[in-house]
C-alpha cells in the first residue's frame, strides 16, 4: 500500500464530505465546525467558501447547476460558480441540540443525510431521505452520531454507522422504492479501533472506512473482513471518497478538533486533506435529481 500524501494542509477543525466532482475534475470537501466549503484541484488550484453555519454533507445536483448541501438544520441548495445559498427543507427545528452530519446520494438521485447530538452522546439522531421532488422521511433514529451511509455494488445492501457506539449497521436496502429494512450489525469496532466514521465502497464491493481515533482507513469485505489498511499521520480520520481521473485515487478527510498543543505538535498534519493512488477502483458519485 502506498503512502498518502497530505495534499492540503488546511488544518480543518472537522474535515468531512469529500465529494469527487467528474465534470469539474475537482474534489469538495468541507469543515464543518470551520463553517466552510472547500474545493481542490490540480488544475485550477484551491478555493474556499465561508458560511455562517456548519455546512456537512454535499452532493451534486444532476437537473441544476450546483451543489444540495445539509446544514445545521435542513437541506440547502448552493452553487459554487456565484455562491448563491437557497434553503429547500427545514429539519428539526425543534431540536436545537442536534445539527446534520454525514451523508450521500443513492443511485436514484435520492440524497440520505443524517443527524446528530452535538455532544455526540445522547441518541437523539436519525437518518433521512430527501427524495427529488424534496420530500423528506425519518429512516431509522436512536444515534448519538450518525455517519455514512453506503451501498454495496449492487445497492441490496446500505450500511450506516452509530460511531459513537462503534457499530456499522447494515440493511437491506429496496433501489427503486428507496426504503430499508432487516437492520442488523454488520461491524462492531472495539476501542482500539477507534470509532466507525465516514465510509464509501469500491467498484469490487469493498467497504472503506474512516477510523475515528485510531489513525487509519481499511477496507472490508461483504462479510467484514479487512483486506486493505492505509495509516495516516494524524489519528482523527473522518471520511473516504474516490476520485481522480480512473477513480483511483482515495481522497481521505481530517479533523483537528479537540487536540491539545501537545497532540497537535505530534500531528501537525491533522485537519489536512490527504490522497493517495489505490490498485482498486471506485465509481463516479451519484447526483441528486433535483
Amino acid at each position: 500500500m502506498k503512502t498518502p500524501e497530505c495534499v492540503w494542509d488546511a488544518h480543518a477543525l472537522l474535515g468531512e464530505g469529500p465529494l469527487w466532482s467528474d465534470k469539474e475534475q475537482a474534489l469538495y470537501w468541507v469543515d464543518i465546525l470551520g463553517h466552510r466549503l472547500h474545493r481542490y484541484s490540480m488544475q485550477a488550484g484551491q478555493k474556499t467558501w465561508d458560511f455562517d453555519q456548519e455546512i456537512s454533507a454535499i452532493a451534486e445536483r444532476e437537473q441544476a447547476a450546483g451543489l444540495v448541501i445539509t446544514q445545521r438544520h435542513g437541506f440547502a441548495f448552493f452553487d459554487p460558480a456565484s455562491s448563491e445559498l437557497r434553503q429547500a427543507v427545514r429539519v428539526e427545528p425543534d431540536m436545537p441540540g442536534n445539527r446534520f452530519n454525514d451523508g450521500k446520494v443513492d443511485r436514484m438521485g435520492r440524497f440520505w443525510a443524517g443527524t446528530m447530538d452535538f455532544a455526540c452522546k445522547s441518541p437523539t439522531g436519525s437518518l433521512y431521505r430527501l427524495t427529488p421532488d424534496l420530500e423528506v422521511k425519518r429512516m431509522d433514529t436512536g444515534y448519538p452520531v450518525t455517519n455514512g451511509p453506503a451501498w454495496s455494488a449492487d445497492y441490496r445492501t446500505m450500511y450506516h454507522n452509530d460511531s459513537v457506539n462503534g457499530r456499522v449497521f447494515a440493511f437491506d436496502f429496496d433501489l427503486e422504492s428507496g426504503e430499508v429494512a432487516n437492520k442488523r450489525l454488520f461491524l462492531q469496532f472495539e476501542k482500539s479501533e477507534g470509532s466507525p466514521d465516514g465510509m464509501t465502497t469500491d467498484a469490487e464491493g469493498g467497504l472503506w472506512i474512516a477510523h475515528w481515533g485510531a489513525s487509519k482507513v481499511t477496507r472490508h469485505d461483504p462479510h467484514g473482513k479487512i483486506t486493505h489498511a492505509i495509516t495516516l499521520p494524524c489519528s482523527q480520520i473522518t471520511s473516504v471518497a474516490f476520485g481522480g481521473p480512473h477513480f483511483r485515487t482515495l481522497f481521505i478527510t481530517s479533523a483537528a478538533d479537540g487536540l491539545g498543543p501537545r497532540e497537535l505538535e505530534r500531528e501537525p498534519l491533522a485537519g489536512g486533506l490527504f490522497a493517495v493512488d489505490l490498485d482498486i477502483a471506485g465509481a463516479p458519485a451519484n447526483k441528486f435529481k433535483g
